[in-house]
Parts: structure tokens; sequence; C-alpha cells
């Protein structure tokens, strides 16, 4: 029997090399998600509107929606949209860029996990992680 928590995380873990890979080789990335199903299974999810480049909101709230929507029909039990955000990381003044993975558990758990991030001469350094309490937006609460 795994936790939410380790559900999460492993979810997590599974996501945060695309991001990273997208991050050294175009220097951006546009949102993405997975789903983990009940067998522990992990799925890639991906949102397209039917435009070359929309904005990353469009995209972060259509896989919400997609997420959603398959959730109450019990394929997940964890998912995780990955988006590019900007932050003011704990310690610092100045925001910051950060990979932002937002992880949501069918028992009640959701986290946005941050990992600020600078790109210099084409080289992908990633600072310390640091985690913020998530906004139910794709299971019910129990």
């Amino acid at each position: 029997m795994t936790s939410a928590k380790s559900d999460a995380e492993t979810l997590m873990n599974t996501v945060l090399p695309f991001a990273e890979k997208m991050l050294s080789e175009h220097s951006e990335f546009f949102p993405y998600g997975a789903a983990m199903k009940p067998d522990g299974e992990i799925v890639s999810v991906a949102g397209y509107d039917g435009h070359e480049q929309p904005p990353s909101q469009e995209i972060i709230d259509l896989l919400n929606t997609e997420l959603r929507k398959d959730a109450a029909l019990g394929l997940y039990k964890a998912t995780a949209v990955v988006y590019d955000v900007r932050v003011v990381p704990p310690g610092s003044k100045a925001k910051s860029d950060a990979i932002a993975v937002a992880l949501e558990h069918r028992d009640d758990y959701s986290v946005v996990v941050l990992f600020p991030y600078s790109i210099s001469n084409g080289t992908l350094d990633i600072g310390a992680p640091f985690a913020e309490k998530g906004t139910r937006k794709i299971f019910d609460r129990p």
C-alpha cells in the first residue's frame, strides 16, 4: 500500500526530467502533464488547443479539465501538471524562473513543488526545490 505523498513523489520524479531536458535543449517548455493509474502505471497527458503556440495558461486549464474529467471516472489516483513560472524562492528577494510541478492525489493530497532554475551559457542550473500547498483542481474533496 503506497501513500498519497509517495505516489505524488514517484509521479514528480517521472515528469521532471522532461522539463529539464527541454530547458537544456530549448531554454523553454510548454505545459504538460501525467497521471498515475490505480495500478501505479504512469501515463503522459498533453494538451493541444489547435494553435501552434497557445498561451501557457490555456494549456494548463485544458490539462486540468481533461485530468479532472478522467479522474472523476476513476481512471487516475494521482496527477501532475508541469509548467514554467516566476517565483521568489525562500531566502531570496529576487524572482527566479522555476519549474512548477502541481501534484494532486485522490486521497486529499495537493502540493506544488517548485524548482528554481537559471540557464547560463547554455547550461541549466537547478536550485533547491521548495513546496507550497496546492489548490485541489482535479479530485473532489473526499
